[in-house]
């Protein structure tokens, strides 16, 4: 590497249907050094992991319009993209019968951003091989 050019930041694809708190969490990311890319829903983001092979993190809500909710893209990334981490928030509780992926974490809304900001970075620090 270059010593002027900078080390590539990780990628989080931020999928929730909220723009405000889509904004919140754009925020706080990229604050806590993460590149961001956004999606308004489940379908838009898998049209994102297709044709990008940079992500390392999907931070998705569960409760979206569209074909997919997050539950159901959290899968699909699971299936597809293994190397991929996964986040998934909702502001509606963990109910109990909630069965996550492997390797996801799940965060109620409202954030706790240095909670969620810890588990990314620990996420960036994993190795990959997509």
């Amino acid at each position: 590497m270059n010593p002027t050019q900078q080390p590539k930041k990780p990628i989080v694809l931020i999928v929730e249907d909220e723009p405000l708190i889509r904004l919140l969490a754009v925020e706080f990311i990229e604050e806590a050094g993460f590149d961001v890319i956004e999606a308004a829903n489940a379908d838009i983001a898998v049209s994102i992991l297709e044709t990008r092979m940079d992500i390392r993190i999907v931070f998705t809500d569960i409760d979206m319009p569209g074909s997919l909710d997050g539950m159901k893209l959290a899968a699909a990334v699971r299936d597809r993209w293994p190397p991929i981490q996964i986040v998934i928030v909702s502001g509606r509780g963990r109910h109990h019968d909630l069965t996550l992926p492997d390797r996801a974490i799940f965060f109620d809304k409202p954030y706790d951003i240095g909670a969620i900001t810890a588990t990314l970075h620990q996420m960036a620090a994993a190795p990959t091989a997509r």
